[in-house]
């Protein structure tokens, strides 16, 4: 069965994270989500592997299902065959949900012009995977369309690269073409997309804006649990998809089956490096001297897990539509502060606003004030 690798979930990372993709991707309810991060419940897992796709933080992994492994020995062949098990389909591998192959996978499959043929779609009304396996199949093959339009968006009429070989669905004797359209069509839309889409992509509703003038809460120190780096095998291949042959930009529109997105920084940050401290990647950092204080986000190592745009309380952290998902461009400096010297204990710090003390001493201060009494 699948196994959790708790640290490397964002709900682990951040206690107040609402992130349900394995969730939302479980047809069987077998993954309980709380402060502390996910669980699964063996006796309704069914060994679908779609949590496994659907993370984009790796944290959930299958012993018996590893994408990495068949693309080895799929790029041997001048050909490919994926089919779900459930279906019985003969093919060159045989993986528990067609929904469970993520995006990547298959755009770099496209991208090297290997052709790939998915057997048994047709099934999926009968499968006990296919409530969400059908759904994120579909999501999968529209990622890498839109993939292949940023490819041709970016190639040089000179230069012209050829074109992507797409995967194709299997025709099913069991089923008729109309059966096998409405199968792959969305059933339902995810709570969590809507929820992304609205706070933090230009579509926030009526009344959810930030209150102007009024300063944000902090995080706790308490919500943010410290953990080693991750790195992803979907974001290193995906590198591979992003790269073109000529300088032109390969503009990319966000999508939720792609481990990819852009950060920008509005005006308002408070600068408490909580997002910092939250990515699970390394993709935001903290580059700091005696004389100034940036944050930087690396587009390469982004996974779009999106914890960062929920732990920001002022709300001025946001992700662009679209973006150029090239690899090996130079780190964004989202804001950049000159330091500041405290006057009482000689530590350089960063405000929004010049102070005469550090943090530190300002609460020290606090303190004694409300123990002795102000002067």
């Amino acid at each position: 069965m699948p196994e959790i690798r708790v640290s490397h979930c964002t709900r682990y990372r951040f206690r107040y994270s609402e992130c349900r993709r394995c969730a939302d991707a479980c047809p069987h309810d077998a993954i309980t989500l709380s402060d502390a991060g996910a669980a699964l419940v063996a006796e309704r897992c069914k060994n679908c592997a779609l949590c496994v796709s659907a993370c984009h933080t790796n944290a959930w992994r299958s012993d018996d299902f590893k994408p990495i492994d068949i693309l080895r020995e799929a790029i041997k062949r001048p050909s490919f065959s994926l089919a779900c098990e459930p279906s019985g389909c003969q093919a060159d591998a045989h993986i528990p949900c067609l929904g469970a192959i993520d995006a990547v996978w298959l755009s770099y499959m496209a991208k090297r012009r290997l052709p790939v043929t998915l057997h048994g779609s047709g099934f999926c009304g009968q499968c006990a995977h296919g409530k969400t396996g059908a759904e994120q199949l579909r999501l999968s093959l529209a990622a890498v369309d839109s993939l292949q339009t940023a490819q041709k968006l970016g190639i040089d009429s000179n230069a012209a690269e050829p074109a992507w070989v797409l995967p194709v669905l299997a025709e099913d004797s069991r089923s008729t073409p109309a059966q096998r359209s409405s199968q792959i069509k969305s059933t339902n839309v995810s709570a969590r997309r809507s929820l992304f889409g609205r706070l933090f992509r230009g579509k926030t509703e009526t009344g959810a804006e930030k209150t102007p003038n009024k300063q944000p809460a902090l995080v706790p120190a308490q919500a943010i649990r410290a953990a080693a780096y991750m790195v992803s095998d979907q974001r290193e291949l995906l590198q591979i998809v992003c790269k073109q042959k000529t300088d032109r930009p390969f503009t990319v529109a966000w999508h939720e089956r792609l481990p990819l997105m852009q950060l920008s920084l509005q005006s308002g940050c408070t600068l408490c490096e909580a997002c910092f401290r939250v990515c699970p990647t390394g993709a935001i950092q903290i580059e700091q001297n005696p004389h100034d204080w940036a944050l930087t986000f690396q587009t390469d190592r982004c996974v779009a897990c999106e914890v960062c745009l929920e732990v920001c309380q002022p709300r001025v952290l946001d992700a662009p539509v679209t973006w150029d998902a090239r690899p090996g461009q130079a780190a964004t400096i989202l804001i950049k502060q000159a330091t500041q010297r405290c006057s009482r204990c000689d530590r350089h710090f960063v405000s929004p606003t010049p102070e005469k003390t550090c943090p530190i001493c300002s609460d020290d201060e606090e303190a004694f004030d409300a123990i002795f009494g102000a002067d």
